[in-house]
């Protein structure tokens, strides 16, 4: 769904996914249900859209809609490091990540289908 700004309309879509440190496999049964929480107060303090989560027991897959200004790296860190905190200040199990991340764009449009747009536009011009 397009959503707007005051100066531009966009439907940006993040794929993110990270890991625990050591790659441990703990995060199962109440840390995956405390961490899905936490990625939901995350993204409604930061005005994101938290379309899809899935907490793996040794890695995250997290599915983010965000307005433009907030690059793919700021979202990654503000998720990373808050959850780290607030997890291991309100349980007594930790939670650590791992420096390392993977984020993927998507939207509305495949690259096939914008290269062919834009291909097209060529001689609608003149």
């Amino acid at each position: 769904m397009v959503k707007s700004t005051r100066h531009a309309k966009y439907e940006l879509y993040y794929h993110i996914v990270f890991v625990p440190k050591y790659r441990r496999s703990h995060l199962t049964e109440k840390t995956k249900e405390r961490l899905e929480t936490i990625f939901a107060e995350i993204c409604d303090d930061k005005d994101l859209e938290l379309a899809e989560s899935e907490v793996m027991p040794d890695h995250v897959h997290l599915f983010i809609g965000s307005p433009p200004k907030n690059a793919p790296s700021l979202i990654v860190n503000w998720v990373k490091g808050i959850s780290a905190r607030k997890y291991n200040q309100r349980y007594d199990d930790r939670v650590k990540w791992t420096r390392s991340y993977y984020v993927g764009t998507a939207g509305s449009a495949s690259k096939g289908a914008v290269e062919q747009y834009i291909a097209e536009q060529e001689g609608d011009g003149e």
